[in-house]
């Protein structure tokens, strides 16, 4: 099923168990880089894979996979247990939120692929996925490549002086191991500096008004740090809803 087509690129959600093992693959190349031994590619694959819908970015001549990532609808608060982000945060605050949420997770695009328009059509994509179900909220894990804390530390500060979640919403401590950014850090944001080291995809969420928790956990498995990042779709700038619509036409 096709969710969108614009310019050089299509948008659709898997149908097949091919679809799936391309998205696996992608994703595999995507967070490992290659770093295990080659009989184990295409081997990132989780219980919540049967969970999800799962949605590829083709490129129209040749059909190439240059982006996937999945979601989960989930109609109310009290569903949060099945999420994949429920594993690492303890998410009892959003509990009693009465609307209709999205998880979106392992969202990656193919290491030889920088084209930004790639990240902007996966956006408009998930507009329309938003719009024509009604979703309420998104949220999910925003990643860092590497575990070490201290490449970040800008990026942190500004999180923790601008985009902390509402107390109401605030994720609490549930992984072993995580960096309390806000507790911890002292710093002056440089925002230059956090601007040139913040992941695309944490930096869309705060364009549209998102908000993170305040520790990242260390997932050493992956090779990444993460914070919990949730946007309520109605708090959405209205030029970027526009904007974001435009793509999405």
């Amino acid at each position: 099923m096709t969710v969108i087509r614009k310019g050089r690129y299509v948008v659709r959600f898997a149908e097949t168990d091919a679809d799936l093992q391309a998205a696996q693959r992608l994703r595999w190349l995507a967070f490992h880089g290659g770093s295990r031994p080659q009989q184990e590619a295409g081997d990132d694959a989780d219980r919540f894979d049967a969970l999800c819908r799962h949605i590829l970015v083709e490129e129209l001549a040749g059909g190439r996979l240059v982006c996937t990532f999945r979601i989960m609808f989930i109609d109310r608060g009290a569903d949060l247990s099945q999420s994949y982000s429920a594993q690492y945060y303890e998410l009892a605050g959003l509990k009693n939120y009465d609307g209709r949420m999205i998880e979106m997770g392992r969202f990656c695009l193919h290491p030889s692929c920088h084209d930004a328009d790639i990240v902007r059509i996966a956006w408009g994509a998930m507009t329309r996925i938003v719009e024509d179900n009604r979703v309420d909220m998104l949220f999910g894990c925003s990643s860092f490549a590497g575990i070490e804390t201290v490449d970040y530390l800008d990026v942190f500060a500004v999180l923790k002086a601008y985009h902390l979640a509402p107390q109401r919403w605030l994720p609490a401590v549930k992984a072993p191991n995580v960096f309390r950014f806000a507790a911890r850090l002292r710093r002056k944001p440089d925002m230059r500096a956090a601007m040139q080291k913040m992941p695309a995809l944490l930096k869309t969420y705060l364009m549209m008004g998102g908000w993170v928790s305040d520790h990242a956990v260390v997932d050493a498995e992956l090779n990444t740090l993460h914070v919990f990042t949730g946007v309520e779709i109605k708090a959405i700038p209205p030029a970027r809803v526009r904007l974001l619509r435009a793509i999405a036409a």
